[in-house]
Parts: structure tokens; sequence; C-alpha cells
């Protein structure tokens, strides 16, 4: 029941007005950037450091993970909900309602995006046998 009302929650304190909503919205430079960074910049992110930090020998993949996983994992990295809105909300103080409207939907795109690409990659991924 967690899985369902906490999303839920998230969705309804979001502020996305959903009514009225153009093709155009979706478009614009503020949107794509802010659903693109998470749904691809975040993970990049994760998996290079975490690479980095392999190969520098100052950390080590877990027993039984590989990097199909470790990239599913760095996909869910890309749900990012408050602290996306908190710097959105930040970024955009003095900008208008518009802005904050598109940071919203990014957002919400972004980590929609994100998730589905994690749970496809980690529900493909096959568990080592105990």
């Amino acid at each position: 029941m967690l899985f369902v009302i906490v999303p839920i929650f998230a969705f309804a304190n979001a502020g996305v007005d959903l009514s009225g909503m153009t093709r155009a919205q979706l478009t614009t430079p503020v949107t794509l950037g802010t659903a693109v960074g998470l749904f691809i910049g975040k993970p990049l992110g994760v998996a290079g450091a975490t690479w980095l930090a392999i190969k520098l020998r100052v950390a080590q993949l877990p027993s039984g993970i590989d990097w199909c996983a470790m990239l599913g994992i760095a996909m869910l990295c890309g749900v990012g909900f408050t602290m996306s809105l908190f710097i959105g909300t930040l970024a955009f103080e003095f900008a208008g309602s518009d802005y904050m409207q598109s940071v919203r939907l990014g957002v919400m795109m972004g980590s929609l995006l994100s998730a589905t690409a994690a749970i496809l990659v980690l529900t493909s991924w096959k568990f080592p046998k105990s």
C-alpha cells in the first residue's frame, strides 16, 4: 500500500495543474531540460562516478551485482522529486509561474521516464542464484 500512497501524495503536492495543458508546454526548453537532466544526466553522473570509483579502486561492486544492475540502480536516481522541485523553485523564484509550471512538468516527466526505464532494466536483470 505504501508504494501507492507515497507517489499519489507526491503528485498531489507537486502543484502541477494538468487542466488546459497543451503540447507546447511539454516542449518548452525548461520542461525538456529538466526532464532530460533527470532521465539522462543523473544516471550518467551516478554510473560514471561509480565506474570511476571502481577503476580507482576506491570501491567495488557488491557481490552478485553486475553493471546491468548498476545501470538500473543509477536510473532510479532520476526519480528526483523533492530536491528537483526545490532547486527549480530557487532557480526560477522571480521568473514567474509559467517557468515553475514547466519545472514541475519536467520533474514529473523525467521522474516517470526514469522509473519506467529502471523497472524495465531491473526486471530484465537475472538475479544470481543463492
